[in-house]
């Protein structure tokens, strides 16, 4: 792992902070190599009950590193490909990292950084944070991204910010549901930790089995297969081990044996 990234864990919480403060956390092959071993080695650490992406300096991500754009101006259409190739890998890791996930988001976002923002479960915003999907600024489209953008702001506004590159503030991002709280500066940190208590607190499997739940029922037509892959879910966890200690500590008015 380079000095790209910071990792912790306190309280069965992990961060993963992006620390090029001097480059804006603008990422290049590097860190998106990073950011995706990163999450995939927190999905397998069962202690982990949630997943905090953080960034230090001014701005959370300003898209692409400079110098890797220079690199890429060059590419050929097969590196071109494997090189989106690995920020798809990235992104997806983080979308589907079995934990939920938090974007702590104390700075401007940009282009690509929009991505790690949609991707991640949930989003804490400053009230000073800008956005901007500025891609077609530079004859480029927010491709690789766009699966997880989409998700979180909505085809309506996707419209509107991938055609324009305007730039907007963070009530905005907050009215079109790119993020879910916006807070000051020296609210963000009770305002995250607020969210991964709730988590913490939470049934562990529950937990990562909403995140799948709401992953495969999204924006799918309401049919048999869906309805019966429903009825299913909620039959398995509730003869599950944590299913049935849930409803019991909730019937004798205890705390469940996973806060005990």
């Amino acid at each position: 792992m380079s000095t790209a990234l910071t990792l912790s864990t306190q309280n069965s919480v992990h961060t993963i902070t992006l620390s090029r403060p001097d480059v804006r956390n603008a990422f290049n092959d590097e860190v998106i190599a990073d950011l995706k071993s990163a999450f995939l080695s927190v999905a397998q650490d069962a202690s982990v009950r949630c997943v905090v992406l953080a960034a230090e300096g001014p701005a959370f991500c300003a898209g692409a590193d400079l110098n890797w754009m220079r690199r890429m101006a060059d590419y050929s259409q097969g590196e071109n490909l494997a090189d989106a190739g690995e920020l798809a890998a990235m992104l997806r890791a983080i979308y589907e990292c079995p934990q939920p996930t938090i974007a702590r988001v104390q700075g401007d976002v940009y282009a690509g950084g929009m991505g790690l923002v949609a991707a991640c479960d949930m989003a804490v915003s400053v009230d000073t944070a800008n956005y901007c999907l500025s891609e077609v600024k530079l004859g480029l489209i927010p491709a690789t991204i766009s699966p997880y953008v989409i998700r979180a702001m909505g085809a309506r506004a996707a419209h509107r910010y991938f055609l324009t590159a305007e730039r907007f503030g963070a009530a905005e991002a907050h009215r079109i549901g790119l993020v879910h709280e916006v807070v000051t500066a020296d609210a963000l940190d009770a305002q995250v930790a607020e969210l991964t208590q709730a988590l913490v607190n939470a049934s562990p499997n529950a937990v990562r089995a909403c995140k799948r739940l709401v992953q495969n029922v999204a924006e799918r037509e309401i049919n048999d297969a869906l309805v019966a892959q429903t009825v299913a879910g909620i039959a398995d966890i509730r003869s599950s081990a944590e299913g049935k200690e849930g409803v019991q500590s909730f019937l004798q008015k205890r705390k469940p044996q996973w806060l005990a």
